[in-house]
């Protein structure tokens, strides 16, 4: 009599025969290669919708155009710049028999294009002037695309400057200095109260607070809202303008120049006409300082002031 372990693996082995039996019947060689065609076919279907999807994406989203941000800053300043020949123009204009700069004076023409260079060399820029005269429109012209202000002590001037074709912003100080007293306010050069922090950045109100006698005081909120690439004073103002002006302005530049924070172009340009006049030469001497000098024209003369950090002297 078999044992019942016996019986259990005969069992066994007639189920895995069946098995193998149903399965060489249903897996036939046609149904394989049925089942691969099918696999196949559905691959080169997605193969081809995948390259028909990315060529249509190429077509129609073109490639990108790069263009690096320092060459169109470049073409945006080439952009914003008067052509040489408008340049050359306002200058002939402002030179021309035809306009009077003031009173019986006039200015050469080599003087007024040394001031045109200054101001097209650095434009579009922030410009400031001491002065409002027949000039202003060529000095905002040159410096098209910049900010130009304009700073005038007549307040007739500065209420009539700004006419429906002209943009000039104006704006009318007070020099309180005392031209009598031009001796002892040129030797407050050697102060600590006006030249001993050269190098500290200007805020609103600068001026006003300070105690140099040569501060101009209630500058407009214009003056702190921007740090001044050219300075151009005394630029042509129809009267004679008083000595009292001349010493506040150019002591301002002064002052406003060293002020700028220190970066890539750190030079201000500053401009000063009829240096033939006793204080515009002895107060730009000092203030400006000789060292800083780079151009003399006839009555004018330009330096180039750079920003000063702690500890330089106020003249080289």
């Amino acid at each position: 009599m078999a044992s019942p372990m016996h019986a259990r693996r005969a069992k066994l082995k007639s189920q895995l025969v069946s098995a193998k039996a149903k399965l060489k019947h249903h897996v036939t060689p046609r149904r394989l290669l049925l089942l691969s065609a099918a696999a196949a076919s559905a691959f080169l279907l997605l193969l081809t919708l995948r390259t028909l999807s990315a060529a249509a994406a190429n077509t129609s989203s073109p490639a990108p155009v790069v263009v690096h941000r320092s060459q169109q800053q470049q073409r945006d300043d080439q952009c914003d710049r008067v052509p040489a020949g408008v340049a050359e123009a306002l200058v002939h204009y402002a030179t021309s028999n035809a306009t009077a700069w003031g009173r019986g004076r006039r200015r050469s023409a080599e003087e007024v294009a040394a001031t045109a260079r200054a101001v097209s060399r650095r434009a579009p820029c922030n410009l400031l002037v001491f002065g409002l005269g027949h000039g202003a429109a060529l000095w905002a012209a040159l410096n098209h695309g910049g900010r130009t202000v304009f700073l005038e002590e007549d307040d007739a001037l500065v209420s009539g400057a700004s006419p429906a074709s002209l943009a000039i912003e104006a704006y009318r100080v007070a020099y309180l200095a005392s031209a009598a007293d031009a001796d002892e306010l040129l030797a407050l050069r050697d102060s600590e109260h006006c030249t001993g922090a050269a190098a500290t950045q200007l805020s609103p109100g600068h001026f006003d607070r300070s105690p140099c006698k040569l501060a101009v005081r209630g500058l407009p909120a214009a003056f702190y809202e921007a740090e001044w690439d050219v300075i151009v004073v005394d630029a042509h103002a129809p009267p004679p303008p008083t000595t009292t002006a001349m010493m506040g302005a150019i002591y301002t530049a002064a002052v406003a120049a060293r002020a700028r924070r220190p970066a890539a172009e750190t030079e201000t340009d500053v401009v000063v006409h009829d240096v033939d006049k006793p204080v515009q030469d002895r107060f730009s001497t000092a203030f400006l300082c000789g060292g800083y000098l780079k151009e003399g024209v006839g009555n004018l003369r330009r330096f180039a002031i750079p920003s000063h950090k702690e500890g330089m002297p106020f003249c080289p």
